[in-house]
C-alpha cells in the first residue's frame, strides 16, 4: 500500500522535527535560558565570579547585590554539598543565617535565627559559610558602623545537599 505525498511529507517532517527535539534535550541549556535559575554545580565553573575592584571590594552597590554575590561563592566553594536542579517540595530542613562582614570582607560572627534543630543541616550550614569566608570587601556605601549585617537562608533536601536561597531555582510543587 502506497501511501499519498503529503502524508509522506508530512511523516518526514515530522521525523525532522523529533531529530531536533532530541538533539536539544542532548545539549546542556545555555545560561541566558535560565534566568533567575541556580546554576549547577558544574555550571558554577563556568559562571563569572562576583566583580571586584583592585583591592578586592565588591562593585555591587545594594545588599541583595552584594547578598546574591555571597551566594555564588558559598554555592561555588562548597560546590560538592549543592544540589543541581529544583529544591524537592518539602525540604527537609530551612535554615535562616544571620551574619556580619567586616570592610575587608572577614566574616566577624554567625548565628542561626530560623531552624527546624536538625543539628546536621545547622552544622553544614555554619561551616559552609566559614569555609566561604573571607569574602570580597564590600562597597563601603553598604557598612554600617564599619561592618554589614546580612541574613541569609539555607535550603536541604532529604540528602543533605542544599542551595543558598538568594542563587536557589523555584521549588518544586507536590
Amino acid at each position: 500500500m502506497r501511501l499519498p505525498a503529503l502524508v509522506t511529507r508530512s511523516i518526514a517532517l515530522l521525523s525532522a522535527a523529533g531529530a531536533s527535539l532530541l538533539a536539544a534535550c542532548a545539549s546542556p541549556p545555555s545560561s541566558s535560558s535560565q534566568q533567575g535559575a541556580a546554576p549547577s554545580a558544574s555550571a558554577l565553573a563556568r559562571l563569572d565570579r562576583a566583580e571586584t575592584t583592585a583591592d578586592a571590594t565588591s562593585t555591587a552597590r545594594t545588599v541583595d547585590a552584594y547578598k546574591h554575590d555571597i551566594a555564588l561563592r558559598i554555592s561555588e566553594v562548597n560546590s560538592t554539598r549543592v544540589f543541581p536542579g529544583r529544591p524537592q517540595a518539602l525540604l527537609r530542613s530551612i535554615i535562616v543565617v544571620k551574619f556580619s562582614v567586616d570592610a575587608g570582607g572577614k566574616l566577624l560572627r554567625s548565628e542561626i535565627v530560623r531552624t527546624n534543630h536538625d543539628s546536621a543541616t545547622e552544622a553544614t550550614a555554619l561551616s559552609t559559610l566559614r569555609n566561604t569566608a573571607p569574602f570580597p570587601k564590600p562597597a563601603a556605601s553598604l557598612l554600617r558602623n564599619g561592618k554589614l549585617e546580612i541574613s541569609e537562608t539555607w535550603l536541604f533536601n532529604n540528602d543533605g545537599r542544599f542551595q543558598v536561597r538568594s542563587v536557589a531555582q523555584l521549588q518544586m510543587e507536590q
